[in-house]
């Protein structure tokens, strides 16, 4: 198989407040808008969001929201990005920003429809997590 993109599609039950949460806090842009899909793009990084009661997701899994997703965003400054999200932009962090010995430094909000954004700078790791690394 040669991939050509592999990129994540949100399914959200309000497609406008989803598609403008990733617009004002991660500077994504549109490269598609419809009233059912949204296509965005910063960068080389591709994000969409799909109303989740449109016909083509299979009936089976029609209507529900993406709650459960956890989308990692890894960034040059975390606490830069904390400072203009959190304390400056008024988002809720519901993991407050820490070093962890995993070899992260980060925080998570919470976005639309239970997605959280795990906002990420990599720091070296510690312990036992040192051999985990390859």
């Amino acid at each position: 198989m040669a991939l050509t993109s592999v990129y994540p599609v949100l399914m959200s039950a309000d497609l406008d407040r989803s598609a403008r949460f990733f617009r004002e806090h991660l500077a994504f842009e549109p490269t598609f808008e419809s009233d059912w899909y949204v296509s965005l793009r910063r960068d080389q990084w591709e994000l969409a969001v799909l109303a989740a009661d449109h016909p083509t997701v299979p009936a089976t899994h029609r209507g529900r929201p993406a709650a459960g997703v956890l989308l990692n965003v890894e960034v040059d400054d975390v606490d830069a990005e904390h400072q203009r999200m959190v304390v400056e932009g008024g988002l809720t962090a519901v993991l407050p920003l820490r070093s962890e010995p995993f070899g992260q430094r980060h925080f998570i909000v919470s976005g639309p429809d239970g997605v959280l954004v795990d906002v990420i700078t990599p720091i070296p790791p510690e312990g036992e997590f040192v051999e985990q690394f390859r």
